[in-house]
Formats: C-alpha cells, sequence, structure tokens
C-alpha cells in the first residue's frame, strides 16, 4: 500500500485545496458561507449579540460541506488538514474577490502532469 503523503506547508498544501475546489458551485457555496461568516461576526459585534457566534460554523461549514458532499462529491479537506483547510478557504475567498481561482488553478493544471505529488 502506498504511503500518504502529508503537506509540510500551506503553500503546498493551497494548490491542492483549490483542486479539491473546482467546481464553480463548490466555490459559490464557499464564498456564500464565508460571507455570512463575516456577517455573523459584524451583526454579533454590532448588536452584542455574541450569542449568534453558535452559528458560524453552520454558516461556514454548512456550505462548504455541501458543496463537497453534493457537488464535488469528494471529502473535505478539514477532516484531515483543519488548520490548512481554514486559512485556505479565507485565500480562497480572496482569490475569488480578486478574480485569481480560475488563474491559479489552470496554472496548477498545467503543473500537475510535471508534479505527481499533488495529491495527498
Amino acid at each position: 500500500m502506498k504511503a500518504e503523503k502529508r503537506f509540510q506547508s500551506l503553500q503546498e498544501f493551497y494548490p491542492f485545496y483549490l483542486t479539491e475546489h473546482s467546481s464553480l458551485l463548490n466555490r459559490a457555496l464557499h464564498f456564500t458561507g464565508t460571507s455570512l461568516l463575516f456577517v455573523i461576526i459584524g451583526w454579533a459585534i454590532y448588536t452584542q449579540q455574541y450569542v449568534l457566534m453558535w452559528f458560524l460554523p453552520v454558516a461556514g461549514y454548512g456550505f462548504a460541506w455541501a458543496g463537497h458532499f453534493f457537488v464535488e462529491k469528494n471529502k473535505p479537506a478539514t477532516f484531515q488538514y483543519p488548520f490548512y483547510s481554514l486559512i485556505s478557504d479565507f485565500i480562497m475567498y480572496f482569490d475569488m474577490w480578486t478574480f485569481q481561482v480560475k488563474k491559479k488553478l489552470k496554472k496548477i493544471e498545467g503543473q500537475k502532469g510535471n508534479d505527481a505529488t499533488m495529491r495527498p
């Protein structure tokens, strides 16, 4: 049985993370969940209703996991790489705001043939 590759850095992990989000619908669901996360945080602070923070995992993970289970049909990276996955979600969110995701995915796809270590 082949030994599983472990990512040692966020820089190594993020290209893999993006490939696990190749569907536009999955990315849109992630974008919605992450946006709701910021809205909830802002609203909770503004209204001083900090109990709303309990909805953060539902908003953040609910939309993201729906994208993985029903759209991409893959296992969320959160289960194996919780910290890298969380940080990567925010990086991808920024990349979506700046229209960089497609460009980065094309670059990764171009390198994929040269790099057999993309998948863990």
